[in-house]
């Protein structure tokens, strides 16, 4: 992989694409197994959000080299989230769903920024440091 790969989400076989992406970034960045399927998974639960909420958009897994670590960007243009902190709480779902993603997301990386806006979509940047 080189150090940034950018892969499209549009259809439910690209989160798996996004997972599998990371976990083999994180590896190469020197995580071992463990953290390496904790990114993965952070990855994955981006990418379906990015699907399921956003319609649609992208997630990047970048290298970074000045701090030893993964960095995850998930970017959508969906309809953003109205009320954030809602959505961070354990076990919130807007779809029916274990509710576990971006608090997940939270639980498993370092450090997570979201931003969103009403109608302009969600970006969501979560990095885990060696």
């Amino acid at each position: 992989m080189n150090s940034t790969e950018s892969i499209r989400i549009a259809i439910p076989a690209d989160v798996a694409t996004a997972s599998r992406a990371a976990r083999q970034a994180a590896e190469q960045t020197g995580f071992d197994r463990t953290r390496s399927y904790q990114i993965a998974t952070a990855a994955s639960e981006l990418a379906c959000n990015v699907l399921v909420h956003g319609g649609g958009g992208s997630v990047t897994v970048r290298a970074v080299t000045e701090r030893s670590g993964i960095e995850l960007l998930a970017v959508d243009k969906g309809p953003g989230i109205a009320d954030l902190a809602l959505a961070m709480q354990e076990g919130y779902s807007t779809t029916g769903s274990l509710g576990c993603g971006l608090s997940g997301v939270e639980r498993l990386m370092d450090e997570v920024v979201i931003e969103s806006s009403a109608g302009l979509g969600t970006t969501v940047r979560a990095s885990k440091w060696l």
